[in-house]
Order: C-alpha cells, then structure tokens, then sequence
C-alpha cells in the first residue's frame, strides 16, 4: 500500500559511506537498506547492540505555551499535561477519519518534539500552521538540522542522552480499546525507541556501534504486528483496522477532527478491515510484493502490505484483509513466477 511515486527526493545520509552500504528505496531512501549482512544485523538489533539509522524520518517542532492543549485539541490522544520526556503517539485523522498523519510524540518541557514517517513534514507543519489561529504556538520543520536514530530500548534514559521517544506499542495507552490481543501480545517482546540528534552529530551519536539497516529494523516492526503510515494505510484507513486505537486513540477526550468516525466505528466493533501478520510460503525463493493481492478461493480479500525475512521465523508480512476472512483461512497472494505462493494465517 506504500505509493512512493511522489515522494521528495531523500537526504543522503553520511552513513551511507560505511563499509558495505546499500541504499534503500521509496520512502525508506537515502539511507542504508543493509550493510551487507541483513541477517546479522538483524540478529544484532533484536539483542540491543546495533542501531539504525532513520534519519529519513521528518522532525517536526511545537513550540510556546499552548502548545500541548492546542496538539490535544487537533490530534486523535491525550496530550494535555504530558510531563517532560514521556512519550505518547497521536494521529491527525481527516474529517471522516481516516489517517492522515502518525505522531511520534515527546515534550522536553519546553518543546514538543514530533518525529514523522519521510517526507510527511512540510505538509503536516502546512496543517498545523493553517489551525494555530490565536494560540500561542509555533510550528517548524527541522528535519535539515536534526535527525533520528533507532534502537532497541535496553535501559533507562541516563542524564546527558540525547532526547528519545520510546515506542508505546503495543501497550493500551490511557482510555482506549484493543483490536487485538491484549495479553501475549507478540509486540511486546520488543522495546524500541528514536532517538533524536542534531544531523551533525549523527556520526558520533553512533560512535563504534555497529549499524543495522532498514531491513533490520522492519522485520522486527512486522514481527510486532506494529503498523506504520505509507505502507499499512492507503487513504482510506481507519485506526480500528490497524489495532492503533491501543497506542493512539483517547476514547474518551474532547472533540477532534475524524472523532465522530472513531466513536461510530468503536461503538458498533465492526471496522470493515483488519491488519492481519502472514507466515509466506518462501519455498520459492521468490516472495509477493507489498501491494500483492490476496485472494481466498478466488475472490480478493485484501493486499499485502510490507514484506520482511525474518532470521528466525523466515519470510514474514503485515496484510489488510476484509473483517470477515476467517482467521485460520490459508491465503493465496499474487503470481510469482507462474505459481501461487501460499500464505497461512494464525
């Protein structure tokens, strides 16, 4: 579901020197993809001792007095009161609620810091700027001047670290529902944060640890069944299908844009889709494409969206399918070298 076709042209990042660099593509360009190992650097990652470089992600800055009242006001969570370097996740809905933009949400005490998905900045400061009207708020786009690196969260932030915001999921944050599971969720096992520096410093933010790609890091996002803007959403997605009501939805705050879908849709429980994690059939060699359709005795039911070999289950997906689909249903996606590969639901 990602369209990459009108993405900006990316920031090259230094890192991409390092030894054995590759490019990623689309949304994920300009920085490394892998640095040579994929694998490896995977195996690294999950064990808290790689990083990743994310520097692709947008920075986006609220400042002055009302700036969390006025974010509370405008976004899908409860912002009012946020202390200083906890973390939360907010979305900006449209009119009839489907996902615009997904905040990554972290307030220093006197800034709100917002990380974005790559190339989502200028519009999202366009918005926010056209909804400030009397408030005392100001809005910019410093993704020139900082940058966000990802890694496993191993510890307490320590005095002196750079400013981190640490990944809710896939924890029921504040007045809210799940979706999905909400013990033994397969998300919890992983713990993750970015961490936001200035582009400057990106290289000695990363000092001699080793570097994990893209790759790496999304394999380890689809095995947490954690959805992400531009590849889970198309434009008409609603929070409910991705269970993102857990980490980015108050169910019970003030009047925001998109509210009056939020509450319809959670009132009724019948959300018209459903992200789904996919084991692929990768007998192949050869793996579907995110936006492969999936079909179920010949009629589709929905589309592949991210795709990912994971180092210890294998080739792994997130798809959207049709609410309905039985849940133990054995799936068919695409046509990959004249065959149908075969995708099994859990």
């Amino acid at each position: 579901m990602t369209d990459t076709s009108t993405a900006p042209a990316p920031v090259v990042s230094p890192l991409l020197a390092r030894p054995g660099a590759v490019a990623g593509e689309g949304l994920d360009g300009g920085v490394a993809a892998h640095y040579g190992d994929p694998g490896r650097e995977q195996r690294l990652l999950d064990e808290g001792l790689a990083v990743v470089d994310l520097s692709q992600r947008g920075v986006v800055t609220v400042t002055g007095p009302d700036r969390l009242s006025w974010l509370h006001s405008i976004t899908s969570q409860q912002l009012t009161g946020l202390a200083p370097r906890v973390s939360t996740e907010s979305l900006v809905l449209s009119p009839k609620g489907h996902i615009e933009h997904a905040l990554h949400v972290v307030d220093d005490g006197q800034t709100t810091w917002i990380t974005v998905e790559p190339g989502t900045a200028p519009a999202l400061v366009a918005w926010l700027d056209s909804m400030r009207f009397m408030l005392r708020v100001e809005v910019a786009d410093v993704s020139e001047a900082y940058a966000v690196l990802g890694e496993p969260l191993s510890a307490a932030s320590a005095e002196g670290e750079p400013l981190a915001w640490v990944d809710p999921w896939p924890h029921l944050v504040g007045d809210t529902a799940a979706y999905g599971p909400e013990a033994g969720h397969p998300g919890e096992a992983r713990r993750w944060r970015e961490l936001i520096v200035p582009r400057a410093e990106l290289e000695s933010a990363v000092g001699d640890r080793p570097l994990a790609g893209t790759w790496a890091a999304e394999a380890l996002r689809v095995a947490a069944w954690r959805p992400r803007l531009g590849f889970e959403t198309d434009h008409r997605t609603i929070a409910h299908e991705l269970d993102w009501l857990r980490t980015a939805v108050h169910l019970h705050k003030g009047c925001y844009r998109g509210q009056e879908t939020i509450a319809r849709v959670h009132n009724l429980g019948r959300p018209p889709r459903r992200i789904v994690f996919l084991h692929l059939d990768g007998s192949g060699h050869v793996l579907p494409e995110a936006g492969a359709e999936l079909t179920l005795e010949g009629r589709v039911v929905g589309r592949i969206t991210t795709v990912a070999r994971h180092y210890e289950d294998g080739p792994i997906a997130l798809a959207v399918i049709k609410r309905n689909t039985p849940t133990d249903a054995v799936l068919a996606a695409g046509t990959v070298a004249g065959a149908q590969t075969v995708i099994v639901t859990p």
